[in-house]
């Protein structure tokens, strides 16, 4: 339920804060998806989010942009008892194709060969933010604060004390920060963050395709950075575009035709010809991430703790790892909310997958936005061995399908 207090609630609520086992900063993808495990896994426990939009405003983290869901993360969101409202929606990657423009390396990853139902899922954003708030609308357990936002915190040795910007104050055993890569929670609580930017921009769009994409997903990489198309349900692809930020603007300007043209003209036409663009939108792409995961009573998790580049469509799925981590060890111990074993526990389960993660993506980044003939020659050549040879491509499969060291091809 939506908390609409009147002026007289709201000092009375000061007096007596409205206590809660976990609050969650923010309400977007993250954050809605973490309340949805916790509601699954820790029934007893009452939860709030603190979400800043109004219900019937759009969300920045439910717009019309497509993630790429690994197999890994499928599995989780059906432990979450969401995936078969959003299966519907999804449209499977069978197949990946991997290439450096202008050179020789290419490699090949299909699900028939790692004997998986597919790759992974391509599914708007907006249609898990309409699943997300169906299901949480029917959770009793859960309180919606917006708009609000946090304004103040203050802490001590068995709680968390927050005061909205209302002057409604909440108290809780654990604040999960979930608001995104400019948190200002995260900011409240003192956690620094490094931030990196690539001097790149992606500009995102949904392109319709004049013949089938058979489920092919495709990552060329350029000297100004990837394009990764993903296949949609409607024999759409969700188009990630990386370009210099100085051409970014012009692109976005440009009519319909003459940006598919650009488009065709820098992808080429292995995935085919685009035949319609939908709306185009442009983002920086930075860096951010976290040196700590936790502090006292506060854990951080989604893009408030990192933010990747695109590249590989490593960030939600990273996120949704974070969820499962957090919500099973809380679903462990519950009489143990927010203590500090809990949340050391989970910062050193989180710790090697994060790193690993950050810095595989970086290092993609640099090593294929290098316009070094002997760093083009490197990489071109690890690609060509992987296409060789199975044994070298098996590490490559199993993160993007989100198994990391778990899996092992049959």
């Amino acid at each position: 339920m939506t908390e609409m207090l009147t002026s007289a609630q709201s000092d009375a609520t000061q007096a007596s804060p409205r206590v809660y086992d976990v609050v969650i900063a923010g309400g977007g993808m993250a954050g809605s998806m973490l309340a949805l495990a916790l509601t699954q896994r820790c029934p007893t426990l009452t939860i709030a989010i603190v979400e800043q939009h109004a219900e019937t405003s759009p969300k920045a983290s439910f717009d019309s942009r497509s993630i790429a869901l690994s197999a890994g993360s499928v599995q989780l969101l059906q432990q979450f008892g969401i995936w078969d409202k959003l299966a519907p929606f999804g449209c499977p990657i069978m197949d990946i194709a991997v290439s450096d423009r202008g050179h020789f390396g290419k490699t090949w990853l299909s699900a028939a060969e790692y004997r998986v139902p597919a790759l992974g899922q391509v599914i708007e954003v907006e249609h898990v933010g309409a699943v997300l708030a169906e299901q949480l609308a029917a959770a009793p357990q859960l309180t919606r604060w917006q708009p609000k936002q946090i304004s103040a915190l203050r802490r001590s040795d068995t709680s968390a004390q927050l005061t909205l910007n209302d002057g409604t104050v909440l108290e809780t055993r654990l604040l999960v920060i979930a608001e995104g890569g400019q948190s200002a929670t995260r900011q409240l609580v003192a956690v620094p963050q490094q931030e990196t930017p690539y001097a790149q921009t992606a500009i995102i769009a949904n392109l319709a395709l004049a013949q089938r994409h058979q489920n092919k997903a495709f990552e060329r990489f350029t000297e100004y950075g990837p394009i990764a198309l993903l296949p949609l349900t409607n024999n759409r692809y969700s188009l990630v575009w990386t370009v210099p930020p100085a051409e970014a603007d012009a692109l976005l300007a440009l009519s319909e035709s003459d940006f598919l043209a650009k488009v065709q003209q820098a992808f080429g036409y292995r995935a085919g010809v685009f035949s319609g663009c939908g709306k185009r939108a442009a983002y920086p792409l930075v860096l951010r991430q976290s040196p700590q995961v936790v502090s006292h009573r506060a854990a951080l998790l989604g893009n408030s703790l990192h933010s990747l580049h695109p590249i590989a469509g490593q960030g939600f799925n990273l996120a949704l790892r974070d969820i499962d981590c957090l919500s099973a060890l809380l679903a462990q111990a519950d009489n143990e909310v927010g203590s500090y074993a809990q949340l050391r526990q989970y910062e050193l389960a989180r710790q090697a997958d994060m790193q690993r993660v950050i810095w595989l993506t970086d290092a993609l980044v640099r090593t294929f936005s290098n316009r070094s003939r002997l760093v083009a020659l490197a990489r071109n050549l690890g690609l060509f061995a992987m296409l060789m040879c199975d044994d070298l491509k098996t590490p490559l499969a199993r993160q993007t399908m989100g198994f990391g060291a778990q899996y092992a091809k049959s």
